[in-house]
C-alpha cells in the first residue's frame, strides 16, 4: 500500500464520504487511491473555489467533512476566498493539497509555492507530512481537528513522494474531544442580569440558530422578555413555521446600532458583539450600545445547545416557548418582478425541508423577511462577505443531503465568479434550484459608493459597477453548461417558473430579471 492509497483508507475509516476535487499533476497517485475506495464519491469542480465552496455548503449540512483535493500552492489560493467563508462559518473540512516531491523542491519549478504560508490565513489547522508512512496519521489528525466544536479548517499538504511511495499502512480514527460547556458562574451570572426588569436580548450566532438550541431560547425568552436577535450572516439558520422564529441584526453598521439602541443588556450566545461589516467616515464601527450590560456567554466555540439549556433551566423558565412561528405567506400584488414579488413566490412555494443558498446581496434584503413564514427550511448565508460562495454552497448542501431541495437565490454578479458550480450541478444531477436575481449590476456597490461618501460619481467610477456591456445570457450559460433554464420578467412568469423547478428533481436555473 502506497502513502496516498493508505491516506484515502485512513480518511474512509474516518467518515470522510465525499471528495471535491480539482486535482493536478501531483495529485495523481491520490486520484488514483480514490478510485480504489468504494466508500468515497469523488466530484469534480471546474474551478477550486467551486471545490472549497462545495465542500462548505457539505460541512454545513453534514456537520462533518469532506475532503478537498488541490493542486499545489496555486490551486489551493484559487479556492481561498470560500475557504474564509467556511472558516468564518466554523465548517469541517480536510483540505489535502498536493506538492512537488520533497527532492524535487531544491530545483524551484514554476509551480513551486510556499504552501504552507498559503494555507495558514484561512486554515485552523495546517501539517506537511513528514514521511510516507506519516502521510495516513496526518490524515487522521486532520479529521480530528477538523470535527473540533462545531467545525475547523484543516490543511494536509501532501508530498508527491509521500504519496506514491509504497511501506505504508492506514491510521487508526482519532475521536474529536466533547464540545466545551460553559462554567456554572457564568450561567448564573447570565440569569442574575436577565432577571433585572430592564430591555434585554438575547444575541444568537453559529449552533444557537439550530432548531433544538432555539427552542432553549424561546423558553428564556418566555421567561425574562429577552428579544431573540441573530448575527447578519448566520452559518445555518433554522426557521420558518414551527420553529421559534428570530430577528436578523441589520447590515448596515448605523441601522444595526441604531437597532440595539435600546437595550440594557445583551448575553451573546455562539456569536461576539457585533462590529460594522466596514468602517465610513462618521459612522460606528461597534455596534452594541454604551453602557449597556454585555455578557459573552458562550462563544462560537462553547456549546451552545448546553450553554442555553441550562440558562433556561437556571431561569426556571417555562417548558414551551414563548412563541412559535405560524404559517404565512404574503400575497403576490402586481405582476412587476421585484424582490418582494420573488419572496412572496418562495414562501408560497417553498417545500418543507428545503435548504437556501442566500447570495442574493442587495435583493436578500426583502427575500429573508418575506419567507419567514414560509415551511420549514435551513437559511445558509456568506459568512465572510467574499462572493461567489453562492452556487458552489448549493451544490455541497445537495450533495450533503440529497432528498432535500436546494435552492439558491444569487445575485447575477456574484454569480459569475463561480458559475462553473452550475456544470457539476449536472454532472452529478443535483437537486438545486438556482434562481438569478438579474439587475444588471453590483446593485450593492452603488450603494456602498454614496455611503464613502462619493456624492456624483462619474463614468467610469460607473462602468466598473455595471454589467450591461454586454448584457450576460443567463439562459445560454445555464444550458451550456448543462442546466435546463428560463428567463423570466413577471412576477407571474416567475411563480410558473418557480413551481415548475420545484416540481422536478434534478437542477434548473430561473433568471429573473429586475429593475
Amino acid at each position: 500500500m502506497n502513502g496516498a492509497e493508505a491516506l484515502i483508507q485512513t480518511l474512509s475509516d474516518c467518515g470522510v464520504e465525499v471528495c471535491f476535487a480539482n486535482p493536478g499533476t501531483s495529485e495523481m497517485q491520490l486520484v488514483a487511491a480514490i478510485d480504489g475506495q468504494p466508500k468515497m464519491h469523488a466530484i469534480l469542480g471546474l474551478f477550486e473555489g467551486v471545490v472549497t465552496g462545495a465542500a462548505d455548503g457539505y460541512g454545513r449540512m453534514a456537520e462533518k467533512p469532506a475532503a478537498t483535493l488541490l493542486h499545489l500552492g496555486p490551486g489551493l489560493a484559487n479556492g481561498l476566498a470560500n475557504l474564509h467563508n467556511a472558516k468564518r462559518a466554523h465548517t469541517s473540512i480536510v483540505n489535502i493539497v498536493g506538492d512537488h516531491a520533497t527532492d524535487h523542491l531544491q530545483y524551484d519549478a514554476p509551480l513551486t509555492s510556499d504552501v504552507i504560508g498559503v494555507a495558514n490565513p484561512m486554515s485552523d489547522w495546517v501539517r506537511v507530512s513528514d514521511t510516507p508512512s506519516d502521510l495516513a496519521a496526518a490524515g487522521a489528525e486532520a479529521v480530528e481537528a477538523s470535527l473540533a466544536y462545531p467545525g475547523q479548517i484543516a490543511t494536509l499538504i501532501a508530498p508527491a513522494d509521500h504519496a506514491w511511495t509504497d511501506g505504508a499502512e492506514p491510521s487508526a480514527r482519532k475521536e474529536p474531544a466533547d464540545a466545551p460547556r460553559v462554567d456554572d458562574k457564568h450561567i448564573n451570572e447570565a440569569a442574575a442580569l436577565l432577571k433585572k426588569e430592564s430591555p434585554a436580548a438575547l444575541f444568537l450566532g453559529g449552533r444557537a440558530l439550530r432548531e433544538d438550541a432555539l427552542e432553549q431560547a424561546g423558553r428564556i425568552a418566555a421567561a425574562t422578555g429577552a428579544r431573540l436577535i441573530c448575527e447578519t450572516f448566520p452559518a445555518r439558520l433554522q426557521r420558518g413555521a414551527g420553529r421559534v422564529a428570530v430577528e436578523r441584526l441589520p447590515y448596515f453598521g448605523e441601522m444595526a446600532a441604531d437597532y440595539l439602541k435600546d437595550f440594557a443588556k445583551i448575553v451573546f450566545v455562539g456569536a461576539e458583539p457585533p462590529v460594522s461589516f466596514f468602517a465610513y467616515p462618521g459612522k460606528p464601527s461597534w455596534i452594541p450600545p454604551e453602557g449597556a450590560d454585555l455578557i459573552k456567554l458562550a462563544s462560537p466555540r462553547e456549546d451552545a445547545s448546553d450553554c442555553l439549556t441550562r440558562l433556561a433551566q437556571a431561569l426556571d423558565a417555562p417548558a414551551e416557548p414563548a412563541a412559535h412561528q405560524e404559517p404565512f405567506a404574503p400575497p403576490l400584488a402586481g405582476d412587476n418582478l421585484e424582490p418582494a414579488s420573488i419572496g412572496a413566490a418562495l414562501a408560497e412555494l417553498m417545500p418543507e425541508n428545503a435548504i437556501v443558498s442566500d447570495e442574493a446581496a442587495t435583493a436578500g434584503l426583502a427575500l429573508f423577511p418575506m419567507t419567514q413564514g414560509a415551511r420549514a427550511h435551513d437559511w445558509l448565508t456568506l459568512t465572510g462577505g467574499s462572493i461567489g460562495q453562492g452556487l458552489p454552497l448549493a451544490a455541497g448542501a445537495a450533495v450533503a443531503c440529497p432528498d432535500r431541495k436546494v435552492i439558491a437565490l444569487q445575485a447575477d454578479g456574484s454569480a459569475m465568479y463561480t458559475v462553473q458550480a452550475l456544470w457539476t450541478m449536472a454532472r452529478e444531477n443535483l437537486d438545486v434550484t438556482s434562481v438569478i436575481i438579474n439587475n444588471g449590476s453590483y446593485a450593492i456597490l452603488n450603494i456602498e459608493l454614496q455611503r464613502v461618501g462619493v456624492a456624483e460619481p462619474g463614468p467610469k467610477a460607473l462602468s466598473l459597477l455595471d454589467l450591461t456591456n454586454p448584457v450576460i445570457d443567463w439562459v445560454a450559460i445555464s444550458e451550456g453548461m448543462g442546466v435546463p433554464a428560463v428567463k423570466t420578467e413577471s412576477a407571474g412568469a416567475f411563480k410558473d417558473a418557480l413551481a415548475e423547478a420545484l416540481s422536478i428533481k434534478g437542477p434548473r436555473l430561473i433568471e429573473a430579471v429586475i429593475a
